[in-house]
């Protein structure tokens, strides 16, 4: 009976000295958390796409290409989405007019000065964020028209200066619009990513077409100002830029596009909505 009286004691102290082996001493470190707001375009396209016009079906009907462009983004702010045409300002009448490499014959009645705004884009996914928007057209959804019929669906935005300036109320968007929020719930794209997994992602991918229509004769009837409310085809632009002595309007005498090579540029611009 001693011994087991023993053991049982040496248990005990085992167990006591198990508890007082119990003590800690503590330090802490500081973690800072900073998140910068991520507002990213990815864009595949090629350099240069190229639009040769030199048969009769190609003027009547225009040329289309298709998923030319596809735009990715990724965004932890409200964001806005627009395209402007731009060039480098070569036509002496101003920087909202094609650049002009090369004059294929230049005659009385020909125009050299062609409006940004007769390039047409088409995009895949609808503007979801057009609450308050005054436009006619509140994006590049809409699907090409009929070409012996003009519209203004799909004209490109041009700012009235050549520069990026973004579209008023009144203009397209392809995501988002105004620029800024106005108090609307749904005038400007939530934060998200393509990369995202849930259906909301398809707002944030959009693959673009680019079709351009000369007509008969070459004029460009699709050509239309910002807020789709004025043509600016070549007899409209002809009319408006020709003075004659005394400084009565033009007649429209001029009324086709030069033959010749012509550059311009399309540039995205993916912003805050503050």
């Amino acid at each position: 009976m001693k011994n087991v009286g023993k053991l049982v004691a040496s248990l005990f102290l085992i167990g006591i000295v198990t508890v007082n082996a119990q003590q800690s001493r503590q330090a802490g470190v500081g973690i800072l958390l900073e998140m910068k707001p991520i507002l990213q375009m990815n864009m595949e396209s090629p350099e240069q796409i190229n639009f040769v016009f030199n048969n009769t079906n190609e003027f009547a009907n225009g040329i289309t290409k298709k998923s030319a462009t596809v735009l990715k983004i990724t965004s932890t702010v409200k964001w806005e989405l627009y395209a402007v045409g731009r060039s480098t300002g070569k036509s002496p009448n101003g920087k909202t007019f094609w650049d002009q490499d090369k004059s294929y014959g230049s005659t009385v009645n020909s125009v050299a000065d062609l409006p940004l705004s007769l390039l047409e884009i088409k995009q895949s996914q609808i503007n979801t964020a057009t609450e308050g928007s005054l436009a006619t057209y509140a994006d590049y959804s809409n699907n090409f028209t009929n070409p012996f019929r003009s519209n203004a669906g799909n004209s490109l935005y041009v700012a009235a200066d050549g520069s990026i300036t973004p579209p008023n109320r009144s203009g397209k968007y392809i995501a988002g619009q105004s620029g800024i929020s106005n108090g609307e719930k749904n005038d400007y794209m939530a934060a998200g990513s393509h990369a995202s997994s849930h259906k909301s992602a398809t707002n944030f991918y959009y693959e673009i077409d680019y079709r351009i229509l000369p007509g008969y004769p070459a004029i460009f009837p699709n050509a239309f100002n910002a807020d789709a409310t004025v043509a600016q085809n070549i007899v409209a632009n002809a009319n408006a830029n020709t003075v004659l002595a005394g400084g009565a309007a033009g007649n429209g005498n001029k009324s086709y596009a030069e033959p010749g090579e012509y550059r311009m540029y399309v540039q995205y611009v993916l912003l805050e909505d503050q």
